[in-house]
């Protein structure tokens, strides 16, 4: 691909993760172009290019095109991050204005979320780093896409660091501890924090009690006390919805 970074309509430069981001057209159709400035952002983006070669859903925008760099090409989709974190601090208003929605739309929104981790997990992997600088919103045509999965691992595996890359509003304990086994529980950890902050708000609780209880006994301390799997817990959650 002829790709000219110089002429980009949007440049997103202030990452901590070492990666330059940019906005383009080529070829009739607007790209997001991802590279590398560092070391660890190459790996990031090479075990980005590994997942996204394993793991195909819809909600998931994965790159079109790898290059050398390595380079990783998207398609361009309208939306809003609910959480545009810079090395200047976390914009959440579009998470506040996502907690505004009517019920419906938010919950159809966490189950997209589910549902793309059912796909993760039958192809052998565990999240890292997800949160909801991870949630792509088009409130126009109210549709979550996810993006940014470039820190996803095969799993399980044990931590071999002192802790994993990623936000502490929805990491579990074990993210924290060498050795600790990350496998499927993590994930439900991370998605339970996801189910609580989506149907939060600055008033209060916008979901049912049930809900309220799944993601609790998602986020429990101990990995044993939560849902086994993903699909355990996705289970749990289609019981809370109202019958169609």
């Amino acid at each position: 691909m002829e790709l000219s970074l110089d002429s980009a309509f949007a440049v997103f430069d202030a990452q901590d993760s070492g990666c330059v981001s940019y906005g383009v057209e080529a070829s009739g159709r607007r790209w997001f172009v991802k590279t590398a400035t560092t070391a660890p952002s190459r790996c990031s983006l090479l075990r980005a290019a590994r997942f996204h070669a394993a793991v195909r859903h819809p909600a998931i925008v994965r790159p079109e095109h790898v290059l050398d760099g390595p380079t990783l090409v998207y398609p361009w989709h309208d939306g809003s991050v609910l959480n545009h974190a810079t090395v200047h601090g976390s914009d959440r208003s579009a998470l506040h204005r996502f907690q505004q929605l009517p019920l419906p739309d938010v919950e159809t929104a966490i189950a997209t979320i589910l549902d793309a981790h059912l796909a993760v997990t039958a192809a052998g992997y565990v999240a890292v780093d997800l949160y909801d600088g991870c949630f792509l919103y088009d409130f126009h045509a109210r549709r979550l896409r996810l993006i940014d999965l470039d820190e996803y691992r095969p799993g399980p595996f044990t931590l071999d660091t002192d802790r994993l890359p990623g936000s502490r509003r929805y990491m579990a304990p074990e993210e924290f501890v060498r050795g600790a086994v990350i496998d499927q529980r993590t994930t439900v950890y991370t998605l339970g924090r996801t189910i609580h902050h989506l149907l939060d708000s600055p008033p209060g609780w916008r979901g049912s009690h049930h809900q309220m209880q799944v993601a609790v006994n998602a986020t429990a301390t101990t990995p044993a006390d939560r849902f086994p799997d993903v699909a355990a817990l996705t289970a749990a959650w289609r019981t809370t919805l109202p019958s169609p």
